[in-house]
C-alpha cells in the first residue's frame, strides 16, 4: 500500500490544531491556543466558536506548509467529532467536509477520547497491545483497555467531577488564575504535600469521584481563613502540594487496581492531566515497583491537538471507517 497522507483537524473547546501525517508519522502539529478564556476563568462556548472560525484557515494552512504538503496530496480528512463544545465541534467538522468535497477524499471521524489513548501510538516506544490508560483531563477521567487501535473498552470512569476540573476548581479556591491546573503543579514543586491533608472519596469499583475532595478543600480554607486572612497566600506551596498529591492518589489509587483486575501491565496515561509532573512521576515510581511498563506521551500530545486525531484516523483508515457526510457533531462522549 502506498503511503496515507492525513489533514487532522481539531476543535473540540479552545484549541485550534491541524496536523499532516505521513501513515503514522507527524510531519506537523500547529495549535492555536485561545488565551481570551483567560479572563474569564473558563472557557466562554461562542467565543470558542468565533475563534475557531477565525483561526482554523491559517493553522491548517500552516500545518501544510511545515509538512511541505499541498492539498492535492492529502488521501483523507481526519476531524474530532465528538465529544466537545458543539459550537466548535461544528466549525473543525463543517471545514472538514466542505474542503474533502472539493478535494473528493474521504473524511474519518475521531471520538476525541478515542484519539487520546492513541496520542500513546505516536512515538516510540509504542505499547504493545492490550494495554490500559488512565485518561485524565478537564472533562474526562477515565480507565480504558485498549485492545488494538480501534477496540477500546472503558472500565472506569468519574462519577462527578473530572481530575483537571478538580485541580482547577480547587485552584480557583487558592486563588489562581485559569488555568489553575498548571500553577497548582508549578507551586506544589516547592511546596510539602504532607503538612495538609484532604478526603479521598471511597467508591467501589474502578469508577472516580472528586466531589467530595472539593468540598474538603473547600471547608478547610473557610475554616482557616476565619482565623488568618493570609492563611491561603503564607501556606500556597505546601496547599498546591498537598492538594496535587491527593487528587494524583486517587488517581493511582484505581488504576494499581485496573491493573490487579486485568493483569495488563502495560500502562499509560493521556489527556491534559497527564502533563502533570506529580502525576508522570507517581506512574513511573509506581511502574517500578510493581514491574509495570510504563508510557508517557510527550508534553505537545498530552493537551488537545491535532496528531492525536491524525493517529487515530491514520488506523481508521487502514480499515477504511470512513465518515458519511451526514454524519453530525456530537457534544457527547459515545464510549
Amino acid at each position: 500500500m502506498p503511503p496515507i497522507k492525513l489533514l487532522a483537524i481539531e476543535s473540540s473547546c479552545d484549541e485550534t490544531s491541524a496536523a499532516v501525517l505521513n501513515n503514522e508519522l507527524v510531519l506537523s502539529n500547529e495549535t492555536y491556543t485561545q488565551a481570551v478564556h483567560e479572563q474569564y476563568g473558563g472557557v466562554v462556548p461562542e467565543a470558542a466558536s468565533r475563534l475557531h472560525i477565525k483561526n482554523i484557515v491559517p493553522v491548517v494552512d500552516a500545518a501544510l506548509k511545515k509538512a511541505n504538503t499541498q492539498l492535492e496530496d492529502l488521501d483523507a480528512i481526519a476531524y474530532t467529532q465528538s465529544p466537545g463544545l458543539m459550537g466548535s465541534l461544528l466549525v473543525g467538522v463543517h471545514f472538514a467536509k466542505g474542503l474533502s468535497q472539493v478535494l473528493n477524499i474521504p473524511t474519518i471521524a475521531v471520538q476525541h477520547l478515542h484519539a487520546h489513548v492513541l496520542s500513546n501510538l505516536i512515538k516510540e516506544p509504542r505499547p504493545p497491545f492490550p494495554f490500559l490508560c488512565l485518561t485524565v483531563s478537564g472533562g474526562h477521567t477515565q480507565i480504558i483497555i485498549c485492545k488494538s487501535p480501534t477496540d477500546l473498552e472503558l472500565i472506569g470512569q468519574t462519577l462527578d467531577d473530572a481530575a483537571g476540573e478538580a485541580f482547577d476548581k480547587t485552584a480557583k479556591l487558592l486563588g489562581l488564575d485559569y488555568p489553575g491546573g498548571p500553577l497548582v503543579d508549578k507551586y506544589a514543586r516547592e511546596g510539602d504535600h504532607t503538612i495538609f491533608t484532604f478526603n479521598k472519596p471511597k467508591i467501589d469499583g474502578l469508577d472516580f469521584s472528586f466531589s467530595g475532595f472539593k468540598t474538603s478543600v473547600l471547608y478547610f480554607l473557610q475554616k482557616e481563613m476565619r482565623k488568618d486572612q493570609q492563611f491561603i497566600i503564607d501556606n500556597r506551596n505546601d496547599l498546591c502540594a498537598s492538594v496535587q498529591h491527593t487528587i494524583v492518589e486517587i488517581l493511582m489509587e484505581k488504576l494499581v487496581k485496573a491493573v490487579k483486575e486485568t493483569g495488563i501491565k502495560h500502562v499509560c496515561i493521556a489527556g491534559g492531566v497527564s502533563a502533570n509532573s506529580g502525576l508522570r512521576t507517581a506512574l513511573q515510581i509506581e511502574g517500578e515497583k510493581r514491574d509495570w511498563t510504563t508510557y508517557i506521551p510527550n508534553f505537545e500530545y498530552c493537551t488537545d491537538n491535532a496528531a492525536m486525531i491524525g493517529i487515530t484516523g491514520y488506523y481508521k483508515f487502514l480499515e477504511k471507517d470512513f465518515a458519511c457526510l451526514d454524519l453530525a457533531a456530537s457534544p457527547r462522549s459515545n464510549f
